[in-house]
């Protein structure tokens, strides 16, 4: 812009502000979410939507309060804060008691987020820290797995840890009909709302493509069945929306491969060797850890800018 005599002036950046808002983002991640959250009320009833529902509403009550508490702008029209109840939701089983999920919300909204500054501040990923945290003080509850049949039993994971013969056939795999998380084990539906998130350019393919690739070959690699692997447990629900988390996960297109790399390279190793079938949110948070750091090694210097001194 220029001024009234014609003098360049240069004003601060953003120069070219885009469409999206962070609602309208929140707004996508939850229209990708409904294929699956109809999955799950199908194959685990509709406790599984209530299990959603108090997350959620816990979650959105939870900033509210907080944000009111200490008289800071309330926050929750930007829907973050249901995304994140919707996404703890989706790892917790069916049969969790509802105090547990709605514990699990206020520590996600207020421990993890809000604590740190509110959203854009916190340095993990809400949902998967409240899930780790509740599996190590609800370690019986979290891990009470319910079949579609409403038997409890063993997840593929669990299964093929153990080596134990009678794993769901791969149809049942992909249209999720088999134990788990009520929102992880149909991978038809979370690849559907994950296509449409990266065809809105919501999200970019690069972190999730890779993540799953990692998992696919290093498991194959390490004498697994790389597609149970890739269907079992969170691959799908972690690689298409939480380590696409805009705040906790890298900016540039290097950093999202290296993320996903470093995250279905974590996974694998953890379900092979761990002593816990599962290692996808565990994956995930490490690598949101080592998230500014992977900034710092892959973003671009601006033109003419100087190197600091040591």
């Amino acid at each position: 812009m220029s001024d009234r005599n014609g003098n360049l002036i240069v004003t601060a950046s953003p120069h070219i502000k885009g469409g999206a808002s962070t609602n309208r983002i929140m707004l996508d991640v939850l229209i990708a979410l409904v294929p699956a959250f109809a999955a799950s009320i199908y194959i685990f009833g509709p406790r599984s939507a209530l299990v959603v529902c108090v997350c959620a509403a816990a979650c959105v009550l939870s900033e509210f309060v907080f944000e009111k508490a200490l008289k800071r702008p309330v926050t929750v029209g930007d829907f973050s804060a249901c995304v994140t109840g919707v996404l703890l939701g989706f790892n917790l089983p069916v049969t969790i008691p509802l105090w547990q999920a709605v514990f699990g919300s206020a520590v996600a909204i207020i421990l993890v987020k809000q604590l740190f500054g509110g959203l854009g501040k916190n340095f993990a990923n809400p949902a998967i820290t409240a899930r780790i945290i509740m599996l190590l003080a609800f370690s019986v509850t979290m891990t009470n797995w319910t079949l579609p049949d409403g038997v409890t039993g063993a997840t593929p994971l669990t299964m093929l840890a153990k080596g134990a013969d009678g794993l769901p056939g791969l149809k049942d795999m992909l249209l999720g009909l088999h134990g788990g998380s009520l929102g992880e084990t149909c991978s038809a539906a979370l690849m559907l709302g994950g296509v449409y998130l990266i065809a809105r350019r919501v999200i970019s393919w690069h972190t999730p493509v890779v993540f799953i690739a990692v998992v696919f070959a290093l498991t194959a690699a390490l004498g697994q069945d790389p597609v149970y692997h890739i269907l079992s447990g969170g691959v799908m629900l972690g690689a298409f929306f939480m380590a696409t988390d805009y705040v906790t996960t890298p900016m540039t297109w290097p950093g999202k491969i290296i993320f996903g790399a470093g995250a279905g390279i974590l996974t694998a190793v953890f379900r092979v060797y761990g002593n816990y079938p599962e290692g996808v949110s565990f994956a995930i948070l490490f690598m949101n850890i080592l998230t500014p750091y992977t900034n710092r090694l892959t973003i671009r210097k601006v033109l003419g800018e100087k190197e600091k001194e040591k």
